[in-house]
């Protein structure tokens, strides 16, 4: 699991925890969602890391 932090400027508004994730596709990476505030407003937050050159190569 990768904790991903969320600054504006120096400040920390937000930490999203992003866990190991196979992706439809293949592709291996990370994947993390969730809800953070900024001030009065709520966002919802997405992430994704994949691995470059992760997905299986398919025989022609």
């Amino acid at each position: 699991m990768l904790s991903v932090e969320i600054k504006d400027g120096d400040k920390q508004v937000g930490i999203l925890a992003a866990v190991e994730k196979v992706f439809k596709t293949g592709s291996k990476g990370y994947f993390g969602m969730g809800k953070i505030q900024i001030g009065e407003k709520r966002y919802q937050v997405q992430v994704q890391l994949i691995e470059i050159g992760s997905k299986p190569k398919t025989e022609d």
